[in-house]
Protein backbone atom coordinates (compact mmCIF):
# COMPACT_ATOMS: atom_id res chain seq x y z
CA UNK A 1 0.00 0.00 0.00
CA UNK A 2 1.01 3.60 -0.47
CA UNK A 3 2.34 5.10 2.74
CA UNK A 4 2.11 8.78 3.67
CA UNK A 5 5.55 10.41 3.55
CA UNK A 6 4.83 14.13 3.20
CA UNK A 7 7.56 16.09 4.94
CA UNK A 8 7.52 19.49 3.26
CA UNK A 9 4.75 21.74 2.00
CA UNK A 10 2.53 20.09 4.57
CA UNK A 11 -0.34 22.49 4.22
CA UNK A 12 -0.55 22.16 0.46
CA UNK A 13 -0.21 18.41 0.79
CA UNK A 14 -3.14 18.30 3.17
CA UNK A 15 -5.17 20.39 0.75
CA UNK A 16 -4.50 17.93 -2.04
CA UNK A 17 -5.33 14.98 0.18
CA UNK A 18 -8.67 16.46 1.14
CA UNK A 19 -9.67 17.99 -2.14
CA UNK A 20 -8.26 16.63 -5.34
CA UNK A 21 -9.04 13.48 -7.29
CA UNK A 22 -11.35 10.75 -6.19
CA UNK A 23 -13.34 7.89 -7.57
CA UNK A 24 -13.24 4.16 -7.10
CA UNK A 25 -10.98 2.98 -4.28
CA UNK A 26 -8.91 6.17 -4.00
CA UNK A 27 -6.80 6.20 -0.86
CA UNK A 28 -7.47 8.95 1.65
CA UNK A 29 -3.79 8.80 2.66
CA UNK A 30 -1.81 8.58 -0.58
CA UNK A 31 1.98 8.52 -0.29
CA UNK A 32 2.50 12.13 -1.21
CA UNK A 33 6.18 12.89 -0.72
CA UNK A 34 6.05 16.54 -1.74
CA UNK A 35 4.67 19.09 -4.16
CA UNK A 36 7.37 20.77 -6.26
CA UNK A 37 6.54 24.38 -7.21
CA UNK A 38 7.16 25.31 -10.85
CA UNK A 39 8.20 28.91 -11.64
CA UNK A 40 5.44 30.81 -13.40
CA UNK A 41 2.73 28.32 -12.47
CA UNK A 42 0.50 30.19 -10.04
CA UNK A 43 -3.16 30.42 -9.07
CA UNK A 44 -5.31 30.13 -12.17
CA UNK A 45 -2.43 29.21 -14.51
CA UNK A 46 -3.37 26.83 -17.30
CA UNK A 47 -0.23 24.69 -17.03
CA UNK A 48 0.24 23.15 -20.48
CA UNK A 49 2.72 20.32 -19.93
CA UNK A 50 2.97 17.02 -21.75
CA UNK A 51 5.13 13.89 -21.52
CA UNK A 52 7.51 13.07 -18.64
CA UNK A 53 10.67 10.96 -18.48
CA UNK A 54 13.13 10.07 -15.72
CA UNK A 55 16.89 9.60 -16.08
CA UNK A 56 17.84 7.39 -13.14
CA UNK A 57 21.57 7.73 -13.80
CA UNK A 58 21.57 11.53 -13.88
CA UNK A 59 18.99 11.70 -11.07
CA UNK A 60 16.72 13.96 -13.09
CA UNK A 61 13.08 14.07 -14.12
CA UNK A 62 12.14 15.90 -17.33
CA UNK A 63 8.81 17.10 -18.73
CA UNK A 64 7.78 19.33 -21.62
CA UNK A 65 6.36 22.77 -20.81
CA UNK A 66 4.52 24.73 -23.50
CA UNK A 67 3.90 27.81 -21.35
CA UNK A 68 7.63 28.42 -21.06
CA UNK A 69 8.59 26.89 -24.43
CA UNK A 70 10.96 24.58 -22.60
CA UNK A 71 11.89 21.20 -21.23
CA UNK A 72 11.85 21.54 -17.45
CA UNK A 73 14.24 19.67 -15.17
CA UNK A 74 13.55 18.37 -11.66
CA UNK A 75 16.43 17.36 -9.37
CA UNK A 76 15.46 13.99 -7.88
CA UNK A 77 17.72 13.89 -4.78
CA UNK A 78 16.27 17.17 -3.50
CA UNK A 79 12.90 17.03 -5.29
CA UNK A 80 13.26 20.63 -6.40
CA UNK A 81 12.88 22.51 -9.66
CA UNK A 82 16.37 22.72 -11.20
CA UNK A 83 16.22 24.56 -14.52
CA UNK A 84 14.59 25.14 -17.88
CA UNK A 85 16.09 24.07 -21.19
CA UNK A 86 15.00 26.37 -24.00
CA UNK A 87 15.95 26.53 -27.65
CA UNK A 88 13.26 27.57 -30.07
CA UNK A 89 10.36 25.39 -28.93
CA UNK A 90 7.03 26.48 -30.40
CA UNK A 91 5.04 27.01 -27.21
CA UNK A 92 1.25 27.19 -27.28
CA UNK A 93 -0.20 28.43 -30.54
CA UNK A 94 -2.26 31.00 -28.57
CA UNK A 95 0.68 32.38 -26.60
CA UNK A 96 2.17 31.78 -23.13
CA UNK A 97 -1.16 31.70 -21.28
CA UNK A 98 -2.08 28.66 -23.42
CA UNK A 99 -5.78 29.52 -23.07
CA UNK A 100 -7.66 28.01 -26.01
CA UNK A 101 -4.51 26.42 -27.42
CA UNK A 102 -4.66 23.68 -30.03
CA UNK A 103 -2.37 20.90 -28.81
CA UNK A 104 -1.76 19.75 -32.38
CA UNK A 105 -0.25 23.17 -33.16
CA UNK A 106 1.74 23.52 -29.94
CA UNK A 107 4.97 22.18 -28.51
CA UNK A 108 7.10 20.77 -27.04
CA UNK A 109 5.20 17.51 -26.70
CA UNK A 110 6.76 14.06 -26.29
CA UNK A 111 10.32 13.49 -25.12
CA UNK A 112 12.52 10.40 -24.98
CA UNK A 113 15.87 9.65 -23.41
CA UNK A 114 18.20 8.08 -25.98
CA UNK A 115 19.79 5.41 -23.81
CA UNK A 116 23.55 5.04 -24.05
CA UNK A 117 23.94 8.67 -25.14
CA UNK A 118 23.64 12.12 -23.58
CA UNK A 119 20.75 13.08 -25.86
CA UNK A 120 17.03 13.68 -25.37
CA UNK A 121 14.79 13.78 -28.46
CA UNK A 122 11.85 16.16 -28.10
CA UNK A 123 8.80 16.41 -30.36
CA UNK A 124 7.82 19.94 -31.42
CA UNK A 125 5.86 21.67 -34.16
CA UNK A 126 7.21 20.39 -37.50
CA UNK A 127 10.40 19.20 -35.86
CA UNK A 128 12.33 17.06 -33.45
CA UNK A 129 14.76 18.97 -31.28
CA UNK A 130 17.80 17.24 -29.79
CA UNK A 131 19.02 18.23 -26.32
CA UNK A 132 22.54 17.38 -25.18
CA UNK A 133 22.33 16.88 -21.42
CA UNK A 134 26.05 17.56 -20.95
CA UNK A 135 25.32 21.23 -21.69
CA UNK A 136 21.51 21.24 -21.34
CA UNK A 137 21.16 22.94 -24.70
CA UNK A 138 19.31 22.22 -27.94
CA UNK A 139 22.06 21.18 -30.33
CA UNK A 140 20.04 20.24 -33.42
CA UNK A 141 16.62 20.63 -35.00
CA UNK A 142 15.39 18.00 -37.47
CA UNK A 143 12.59 19.28 -39.73
CA UNK A 144 9.49 17.07 -39.98
CA UNK A 145 6.29 17.60 -41.95
CA UNK A 146 7.24 20.65 -43.94
CA UNK A 147 5.32 23.80 -43.01
CA UNK A 148 2.07 22.16 -41.90
CA UNK A 149 2.20 23.86 -38.50
CA UNK A 150 1.45 20.52 -36.82
CA UNK A 151 3.39 18.75 -34.11
CA UNK A 152 5.59 15.72 -33.95
CA UNK A 153 4.23 14.20 -30.76
CA UNK A 154 5.15 10.97 -28.95
CA UNK A 155 8.10 8.76 -29.76
CA UNK A 156 10.11 5.69 -28.76
CA UNK A 157 13.66 4.44 -29.16
CA UNK A 158 15.08 1.23 -30.64
CA UNK A 159 18.52 0.75 -29.04
CA UNK A 160 19.23 -2.37 -31.11
CA UNK A 161 19.33 -0.53 -34.43
CA UNK A 162 19.76 3.00 -33.04
CA UNK A 163 16.47 4.23 -34.53
CA UNK A 164 14.14 6.82 -33.01
CA UNK A 165 10.47 6.78 -34.03
CA UNK A 166 8.11 9.73 -33.57
CA UNK A 167 4.44 10.14 -34.51
CA UNK A 168 2.84 13.10 -36.28
CA UNK A 169 -0.81 12.35 -35.41
CA UNK A 170 -2.59 15.36 -36.89
CA UNK A 171 -1.09 15.17 -40.38
CA UNK A 172 -3.20 13.89 -43.27
CA UNK A 173 -2.60 11.02 -43.29
CA UNK A 174 -0.85 10.65 -39.93
CA UNK A 175 2.71 9.42 -40.25
CA UNK A 176 5.71 8.32 -38.22
CA UNK A 177 9.25 9.51 -38.83
CA UNK A 178 12.25 7.27 -38.18
CA UNK A 179 15.61 8.86 -37.38
CA UNK A 180 19.04 7.22 -37.30
CA UNK A 181 20.50 8.53 -34.04
CA UNK A 182 24.11 7.97 -35.12
CA UNK A 183 23.81 10.45 -37.98
CA UNK A 184 20.75 12.31 -36.63
CA UNK A 185 19.14 11.99 -40.06
CA UNK A 186 15.77 10.68 -41.22
CA UNK A 187 15.82 7.21 -42.78
CA UNK A 188 12.09 6.58 -43.30
CA UNK A 189 8.60 8.01 -43.14
CA UNK A 190 5.70 5.59 -42.60
CA UNK A 191 2.23 6.80 -43.57
CA UNK A 192 -0.65 5.30 -41.60
CA UNK A 193 -3.37 4.51 -44.09
CA UNK A 194 -5.44 1.33 -44.10
CA UNK A 195 -3.08 -1.61 -44.75
CA UNK A 196 -2.48 -2.27 -48.42
CA UNK A 197 -4.25 0.89 -49.64
CA UNK A 198 -1.11 2.92 -50.30
CA UNK A 199 -0.46 6.61 -49.58
CA UNK A 200 -3.89 7.78 -50.76
CA UNK A 201 -5.92 5.22 -48.80
CA UNK A 202 -8.13 6.00 -45.79
CA UNK A 203 -5.98 7.61 -43.12
CA UNK A 204 -5.67 6.68 -39.47
CA UNK A 205 -7.73 8.65 -36.94
CA UNK A 206 -4.45 9.57 -35.23
CA UNK A 207 -1.40 8.13 -33.53
CA UNK A 208 -0.45 8.01 -29.86
CA UNK A 209 2.32 6.36 -27.82
CA UNK A 210 4.75 3.79 -29.17
CA UNK A 211 7.33 1.45 -27.65
CA UNK A 212 10.09 -0.77 -29.03
CA UNK A 213 10.19 -4.47 -28.13
CA UNK A 214 13.69 -5.96 -28.14
CA UNK A 215 12.41 -9.55 -28.05
CA UNK A 216 10.49 -9.25 -31.32
CA UNK A 217 12.56 -6.45 -32.91
CA UNK A 218 9.37 -4.48 -33.55
CA UNK A 219 7.83 -1.10 -32.84
CA UNK A 220 4.40 -1.29 -31.18
CA UNK A 221 2.28 1.76 -31.97
CA UNK A 222 -1.10 2.91 -30.66
CA UNK A 223 -3.31 3.78 -33.63
CA UNK A 224 -6.44 5.80 -32.74
CA UNK A 225 -8.49 4.09 -35.39
CA UNK A 226 -8.61 2.48 -38.82
CA UNK A 227 -11.53 1.41 -41.01
CA UNK A 228 -11.35 -2.10 -39.54
CA UNK A 229 -10.81 -0.94 -35.95
CA UNK A 230 -12.39 2.50 -35.55
CA UNK A 231 -11.84 2.65 -31.76
CA UNK A 232 -8.20 1.72 -31.84
CA UNK A 233 -5.55 -0.87 -32.57
CA UNK A 234 -1.90 -1.61 -31.90
CA UNK A 235 0.17 -1.76 -35.07
CA UNK A 236 3.26 -4.00 -34.91
CA UNK A 237 6.01 -2.73 -37.22
CA UNK A 238 9.20 -4.74 -37.83
CA UNK A 239 12.38 -2.70 -37.51
CA UNK A 240 13.70 -4.53 -40.59
CA UNK A 241 10.94 -2.94 -42.69
CA UNK A 242 12.01 0.54 -41.60
CA UNK A 243 15.65 -0.22 -42.33
CA UNK A 244 14.95 -0.23 -46.07
CA UNK A 245 15.81 3.44 -45.72
CA UNK A 246 19.21 4.93 -44.97
CA UNK A 247 20.45 8.38 -43.96
CA UNK A 248 21.55 8.99 -47.55
CA UNK A 249 18.51 7.39 -49.23
CA UNK A 250 15.45 7.83 -46.99
CA UNK A 251 12.23 6.12 -48.02
CA UNK A 252 8.50 6.80 -47.77
CA UNK A 253 6.51 3.70 -46.77
CA UNK A 254 2.92 2.67 -46.12
CA UNK A 255 1.43 -0.12 -44.03
CA UNK A 256 1.23 -3.42 -45.91
CA UNK A 257 -1.39 -6.08 -45.34
CA UNK A 258 0.00 -8.13 -42.42
CA UNK A 259 1.30 -11.60 -43.29
CA UNK A 260 3.52 -14.09 -41.45
CA UNK A 261 6.21 -13.40 -44.04
CA UNK A 262 6.38 -9.63 -43.59
CA UNK A 263 6.04 -9.72 -39.80
CA UNK A 264 3.42 -6.99 -39.54
CA UNK A 265 0.57 -7.51 -37.08
CA UNK A 266 -2.53 -5.60 -36.04
CA UNK A 267 -4.10 -6.06 -32.60
CA UNK A 268 -7.69 -4.75 -32.36
CA UNK A 269 -8.46 -2.99 -29.07
CA UNK A 270 -12.25 -2.89 -29.19
CA UNK A 271 -13.79 0.17 -27.54
CA UNK A 272 -10.62 1.77 -26.26
CA UNK A 273 -9.49 5.06 -27.88
CA UNK A 274 -5.88 4.28 -26.90
CA UNK A 275 -3.36 6.75 -25.50
CA UNK A 276 -0.42 5.43 -23.46
CA UNK A 277 1.48 2.18 -23.97
CA UNK A 278 4.26 0.36 -22.15
CA UNK A 279 5.81 -3.09 -22.00
CA UNK A 280 5.28 -5.19 -18.89
CA UNK A 281 6.76 -8.45 -17.60
CA UNK A 282 7.07 -11.48 -19.87
CA UNK A 283 5.14 -10.80 -23.05
CA UNK A 284 2.61 -8.44 -21.46
CA UNK A 285 1.94 -4.90 -22.60
CA UNK A 286 -0.45 -2.37 -21.09
CA UNK A 287 -2.57 -0.02 -23.19
CA UNK A 288 -4.17 2.99 -21.56
CA UNK A 289 -7.67 3.54 -22.94
CA UNK A 290 -9.45 6.89 -22.77
CA UNK A 291 -12.92 6.00 -23.97
CA UNK A 292 -14.34 9.12 -25.57
CA UNK A 293 -18.08 8.54 -25.42
CA UNK A 294 -19.93 9.42 -22.24
CA UNK A 295 -21.05 6.38 -20.25
CA UNK A 296 -18.41 3.95 -21.52
CA UNK A 297 -16.33 2.05 -18.96
CA UNK A 298 -12.82 3.48 -18.52
CA UNK A 299 -10.17 0.75 -18.74
CA UNK A 300 -6.61 -0.37 -19.19
CA UNK A 301 -6.09 -3.36 -21.48
CA UNK A 302 -3.26 -5.81 -20.86
CA UNK A 303 -2.41 -7.88 -23.91
CA UNK A 304 0.09 -10.50 -25.04
CA UNK A 305 2.33 -8.40 -27.27
CA UNK A 306 3.26 -11.38 -29.44
CA UNK A 307 -0.25 -12.20 -30.64
CA UNK A 308 -2.64 -9.55 -29.29
CA UNK A 309 -4.54 -11.86 -26.93
CA UNK A 310 -6.37 -9.84 -24.28
CA UNK A 311 -5.13 -11.07 -20.89
CA UNK A 312 -6.95 -8.63 -18.62
CA UNK A 313 -9.21 -5.61 -18.65
CA UNK A 314 -8.42 -3.47 -15.62
CA UNK A 315 -11.27 -1.23 -14.42
CA UNK A 316 -9.31 2.02 -14.37
CA UNK A 317 -8.71 4.39 -17.25
CA UNK A 318 -9.17 7.80 -18.73
CA UNK A 319 -5.42 8.20 -18.62
CA UNK A 320 -2.70 9.26 -20.99
CA UNK A 321 0.84 8.21 -20.10
CA UNK A 322 1.39 4.82 -18.45
CA UNK A 323 4.79 3.69 -17.14
CA UNK A 324 6.04 0.28 -16.02
CA UNK A 325 8.59 0.01 -13.19
CA UNK A 326 10.28 -3.40 -13.34
CA UNK A 327 11.71 -3.60 -9.78
CA UNK A 328 8.30 -2.99 -8.20
CA UNK A 329 6.46 -4.84 -10.99
CA UNK A 330 3.90 -2.05 -11.14
CA UNK A 331 2.26 -0.01 -13.86
CA UNK A 332 1.63 3.63 -12.97
CA UNK A 333 -1.17 5.35 -14.88
CA UNK A 334 -1.81 9.10 -14.98
CA UNK A 335 -5.61 8.82 -15.12
CA UNK A 336 -6.52 12.47 -15.61
CA UNK A 337 -10.01 11.70 -16.93
CA UNK A 338 -11.05 9.17 -14.31
CA UNK A 339 -14.49 9.74 -12.81
CA UNK A 340 -16.26 8.75 -9.61
CA UNK A 341 -18.50 6.37 -11.54
CA UNK A 342 -15.70 4.80 -13.56
CA UNK A 343 -17.58 5.78 -16.70
CA UNK A 344 -16.31 8.22 -19.29
CA UNK A 345 -17.54 11.79 -18.97
CA UNK A 346 -16.82 12.31 -22.67
CA UNK A 347 -14.30 15.00 -21.74
CA UNK A 348 -13.82 16.93 -18.51
CA UNK A 349 -16.17 19.88 -18.04
CA UNK A 350 -18.22 21.53 -15.32
CA UNK A 351 -21.24 19.61 -16.55
CA UNK A 352 -19.34 16.31 -16.81
CA UNK A 353 -16.44 16.54 -14.33
CA UNK A 354 -13.42 14.30 -13.91
CA UNK A 355 -11.66 13.20 -10.72
CA UNK A 356 -7.98 12.61 -11.60
CA UNK A 357 -5.98 9.84 -9.92
CA UNK A 358 -2.67 8.06 -10.00
CA UNK A 359 -3.58 4.42 -10.60
CA UNK A 360 -1.27 1.59 -9.52
CA UNK A 361 -1.65 -1.77 -11.27
CA UNK A 362 0.10 -4.92 -10.07
CA UNK A 363 1.66 -6.40 -13.18
CA UNK A 364 1.86 -9.94 -11.76
CA UNK A 365 -1.86 -10.28 -11.06
CA UNK A 366 -2.91 -7.71 -13.67
CA UNK A 367 -5.17 -6.04 -11.14
CA UNK A 368 -5.69 -2.55 -9.79
CA UNK A 369 -4.19 -2.35 -6.31
CA UNK A 370 -4.70 1.29 -5.44
CA UNK A 371 -5.53 4.77 -6.64
CA UNK A 372 -4.20 7.97 -5.13
CA UNK A 373 -5.56 11.47 -5.52
CA UNK A 374 -3.66 13.47 -8.14
CA UNK A 375 -4.05 16.95 -9.59
CA UNK A 376 -5.94 18.76 -12.30
CA UNK A 377 -5.17 17.39 -15.79
CA UNK A 378 -2.40 15.17 -14.36
CA UNK A 379 -1.99 13.09 -17.53
CA UNK A 380 1.79 12.60 -17.48
CA UNK A 381 3.87 10.30 -15.27
CA UNK A 382 7.51 9.38 -14.78
CA UNK A 383 8.98 6.79 -12.39
CA UNK A 384 12.46 6.97 -10.91
CA UNK A 385 14.02 3.49 -11.28
CA UNK A 386 16.22 4.06 -8.21
CA UNK A 387 13.84 5.39 -5.54
CA UNK A 388 10.64 4.32 -7.33
CA UNK A 389 9.17 7.73 -6.64
CA UNK A 390 6.46 8.76 -9.10
CA UNK A 391 6.39 12.24 -10.66
CA UNK A 392 3.25 13.87 -12.05
CA UNK A 393 2.94 17.45 -13.32
CA UNK A 394 -0.47 19.00 -12.69
CA UNK A 395 -2.30 22.24 -13.42
CA UNK A 396 -4.03 24.73 -11.14
CA UNK A 397 -7.46 23.96 -9.75
CA UNK A 398 -9.53 25.99 -12.19
CA UNK A 399 -7.57 25.68 -15.42
CA UNK A 400 -8.53 23.70 -17.34
CA UNK A 401 -12.05 23.45 -15.99
CA UNK A 402 -13.82 20.22 -15.22
CA UNK A 403 -11.95 18.80 -12.21
CA UNK A 404 -14.73 17.95 -9.77
CA UNK A 405 -12.91 18.39 -6.47
CA UNK A 406 -9.65 20.17 -7.36
CA UNK A 407 -11.01 23.58 -6.39
CA UNK A 408 -8.99 23.60 -3.17
CA UNK A 409 -5.63 23.33 -4.98
CA UNK A 410 -4.81 26.88 -6.06
CA UNK A 411 -1.61 26.27 -8.02
CA UNK A 412 -0.06 23.61 -10.20
CA UNK A 413 3.39 22.05 -10.04
CA UNK A 414 4.80 18.52 -9.86
CA UNK A 415 3.43 15.93 -7.44
CA UNK A 416 5.81 13.30 -6.03
CA UNK A 417 4.37 10.02 -4.75
CA UNK A 418 5.85 6.83 -3.37
CA UNK A 419 4.14 3.53 -2.70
Amino acid sequence: MIRYLALGLAFLASVILSGCGGGGSSSITPGLVTVIPVPGVTTGTLFSFDISAVDGAKRRMYYTNRNSQSVDVIDIPTNTFLKRITGGFAGCNTGPTCVGADNDKSGPDGLNLITGTTFIYVGDVNSVKIIDTTTDTVVKTIAIGGASGLRADEGCYDPDHKIFMINSPAESPPFATFIDVNTQKIIATLKFTDPGTGPTGPGSAGLEACVYDHATQTFLNNNDGSTANPRGEVDVIPAAFIMQGTPTVPVVLTLPVPTPANGFKIFPLGICDPTGLDLGPGTDMAVSCRQGNAGEHLTVEILDRTNGTLRATVPIGGGDQIAYDAPTNRYYLAASRWTRSGLSSGGCSAASPCTPVLAIIDAASRTLVQTAFSGNNAHSVGVDPVTHQVYMPFSSSTAPGGCETCFTVPTGGVLVFQE
